[in-house]
């Protein structure tokens, strides 16, 4: 189960596009709420997000991909597994993201909140247009 949230959550970040079947999508759902619960994030920041708003520094935001990335495996005491983000990509979205996520690494910030929240600038900066939030 770990491995499914983990690739739903890396392909729901960086590619808007690609489809869900129904039982990822429960689990980008669950994800969401739980997270979104957990930090009282307002939603409406991480739909302004999915419509091409740049990410803005809301330290409940911060907190709220802090959350996601933590549940989904791809972060651990403040550090982003990038080769792990990497290694579950599908092929077409590795080829035109590993260079982007390697280059980004993990974005140290003042808290674990603002690391993830800084690394996900980096991703929107290197690739908004496939950029995407749950």
């Amino acid at each position: 189960m770990a491995i499914h949230l983990l690739s739903l959550l890396i392909i729901t970040l960086i590619c808007s596009s690609l489809a869900m079947d129904e039982e990822m999508a429960e689990l980008a759902k669950m994800l969401r709420e739980s997270c979104a619960s957990e930090t009282g994030v307002d939603l409406s920041l991480v739909e302004g997000v999915n419509k091409g708003a740049d990410l803005t520094p809301d330290d409940k935001l911060k907190c709220y991909m802090k959350c996601t990335m933590e549940t989904a495996g791809m972060m651990s005491e403040g550090n982003v597994d990038v080769e792990a983000v990497i290694a579950l990509l599908p092929d077409d979205f590795r080829k035109r993201s590993e260079h982007h996520l390697r280059a980004c690494g993990t974005k140290k910030g003042s808290d674990d909140c603002d690391t993830a929240f800084q690394t996900q600038v980096c991703w929107q900066k290197a690739n908004k247009a496939d950029y995407f939030l749950i």
